[in-house]
């Protein structure tokens, strides 16, 4: 009895592992599932093109829609940077709209997706929030604008020329072109200096006592104003700045293009010596006058 239950089940194994019923069922399966797509086709063939249209017509809409907004913006002047997020952010909103409208064309219900994305926002909103925070001062500078593309900008010690405006941080560059990231979050609240397209440069020389400081004065007024690095916004300021031990000093301040602000600084006092050369004005140097007293007996 058991040989025969041996043989029995040895023939069915044998069965199963044949090849022609192996590909059988291969067939088999295939069938099946050519079936079911067709029926799904069948059923749903309508309702797919329907919703495969309305999202073709809304996403070319959606494009249409951005560039109206983009050249808005532009026609009113706004920012290129907050033109280009209202446009993408536009696009972007009808998109989704379309999206749902398209799922619902094939009766498949949106309320889980949204509720999945609310639930992935809250975890991704806590896992970023640094970088969140950097898009939120982002687009409260492209809002306010504290300042624009073209500014000198001192914020937490650093200075540059304000290169690009981003979502996430600002770009600046220096005199050597050295980019400069900063991260918005870093701008906003902070204590922000802003000279325009223009930088501050102070200099200082110190004249003997024997001169007349205000004869000397009017000649740095003459050479500074022939320069091309001051700026046409502002004017230079020239005058006595302090009665010291050794000298008289004369404080220069005049407003330069952040972009050459050392070589400005060579060349003014390249020039204000020069100046001072040419008319014979001594430029004292640090002196002390000891005197030795004898011990009286």
């Amino acid at each position: 009895m058991a040989e025969s239950s041996s043989s029995s089940a040895t023939e069915q194994i044998s069965k199963t592992l044949d090849p022609v019923n192996l590909l059988k069922d291969e067939i088999d399966q295939v069938g099946r599932i050519y079936n079911i797509i067709v029926e799904f086709f069948t059923n749903y063939s309508f309702q797919l093109i329907g919703a495969f249209i309305i999202f073709i017509i809304g996403y070319i809409f959606a494009g249409k829609i951005a560039t109206v907004v983009l050249k808005l913006c532009e026609r009113h002047k706004l920012d290129i940077t907050l033109s280009r997020f209202l446009a993408n952010t536009s696009k972007m909103l009808i998109v989704v709209m379309i999206t749902i409208i398209s799922l619902g064309k094939l009766g498949i219900s949106v309320t889980p997706f949204i509720a999945a994305i609310g639930a992935i926002s809250l975890g991704a909103g806590l896992a970023l929030q640094g970088l969140l925070a950097n898009y939120a001062a982002g687009f409260n500078i492209i809002i306010i604008r504290p300042f624009v593309v073209g500014d000198t900008i001192t914020v937490r010690g650093v200075t540059g020329l304000v290169k690009e405006v981003l979502l996430a941080y600002t770009i600046l560059s220096d005199e050597d072109n050295v980019e400069i990231t900063i991260p918005n979050k870093h701008i906003v609240g902070e204590i922000l200096h802003n000279s325009s397209h223009d930088s501050l440069l102070e200099l200082s020389v110190g004249i003997d006592y024997s001169e007349n400081p205000l004869a000397v004065v009017a000649l740095l007024e003459e050479v500074i104003g022939q320069l091309d690095i001051v700026s046409k916004v502002r004017k230079p300021l020239i005058g006595i700045d302090a009665f010291a031990d050794s000298a008289i000093n004369i404080a220069v301040r005049l407003w330069t293009p952040t972009e050459n602000l050392y070589s400005a600084k060579y060349e003014a006092n390249k020039e204000i010596y020069l100046a001072l050369d040419k008319a014979n004005i001594k430029i004292p140097f640090p002196q002390r006058d000891v005197h030795l007293i004898k011990d009286v007996v």
